[in-house]
């Protein structure tokens, strides 16, 4: 693997945290240089996206804004977690619901809303975390937040006699920042029975899916058979994750050694390709310049 390295989109298994997640790939990949682009609940499998080597320094430039999941929501029992790990706070039969009733409140769900975060989120309040304040036995209450659902739909339902549950298969396209245990939490609080979330697969992130991603134990065998490793080497994916316009090799010399070019008009950030298909820089517009936010082969690599 070359000093460039490239992206590891993994399709994590349950129980796994994402820290958990980058050490290993670190000691298969034998660098420090592995980071990931935004965490995934340990309950939750499916795809997180890596950085190796100089492709850590895209992690926080990549628009990883929509994402998309399948999950099972079990209505008529709530949770202090909002999923399965929680201790149960209530359970009241939801039997007696109606494909229409809750088709009605998925929907009320659905679009731009206003999301209150599970109370076990990553955001920090007053600087320490949701979920570390929850497990000291405080009563955390976080603001609620703009989120878009652009698609909330059931899949199947199956209804548990023991135990008065339903369980509905759901599949959910939203923006980032959107938690799922949320919706299910309050799809079971609209509907008055409850409800929690009891398995999360995340499908898609961005650009990336579960076409690109491989297992642990998969990795860990490719490791072993030393075959390549990485998802997507640096120009793959750079010209996956970003629009690119097409420049001569001045205007690669001019990027590599930190100057700027004329912009075209492309809006966000975006790639600079050579004549040989080789990703020079990721480059922004201001003005009358389109400079270099990041230099994917500066002049001395």
């Amino acid at each position: 693997m070359d000093a460039l390295g490239g992206l590891l989109i993994v399709d994590k298994d349950g129980g796994w945290t994402s820290h958990d997640v980058v050490a290993k790939c670190r000691r298969l990949l034998r660098t420090k240089k592995v980071g990931h682009a935004g965490t995934l609940d340990p309950m939750a499998t499916g795809v997180l996206v890596l950085g190796v080597e100089r492709a850590t320094k895209l992690l926080g430039l990549l628009t990883l804004t929509t994402k998309e999941y399948t999950a099972t929501i079990r209505l008529g029992q709530s949770t202090t977690t909002d999923d399965a790990e929680g201790e149960v706070l209530a359970t009241t039969s939801a039997l007696l619901l109606t494909d229409d009733e809750i088709a009605a409140h998925v929907a009320k769900l659905t679009g731009d809303i206003e999301q209150v975060p599970a109370t076990v989120s990553a955001i920090k309040v007053n600087g320490e975390r949701a979920y570390a304040r929850h497990r000291a036995g405080e009563d955390v209450r976080l603001a609620a937040r703009p989120v878009t659902v652009s698609r909330f739909d059931i899949l199947a339902r199956r209804d548990i006699p023991d135990g008065g549950f339903v369980d509905l298969d759901v599949v959910v396209a939203c923006s980032s920042g959107t938690y799922i245990r949320a919706l299910a939490r309050d799809l079971g609080a609209a509907l008055e029975v409850g409800g929690h979330l009891t398995a999360l697969r995340r499908t898609r992130v961005g650009p990336f899916t579960l076409e690109h991603a491989r297992t642990l134990d998969e990795l860990a065998a490719a490791a072993e058979a030393e075959a390549p490793l990485l998802s997507l080497g640096m120009d793959d994916a750079v010209k996956t994750a970003f629009a690119h316009r097409e420049i001569d090799a001045s205007q690669a010399d001019d990027l590599r050694n930190g100057r700027w070019l004329d912009p075209i008009g492309l809006p966000g950030v975006y790639a600079a390709i050579d004549p040989e298909g080789h990703a020079i820089a990721l480059v922004q517009e201001s003005g009358k310049r389109a400079a270099s936010v990041m230099v994917v082969r500066p002049a001395n690599l």
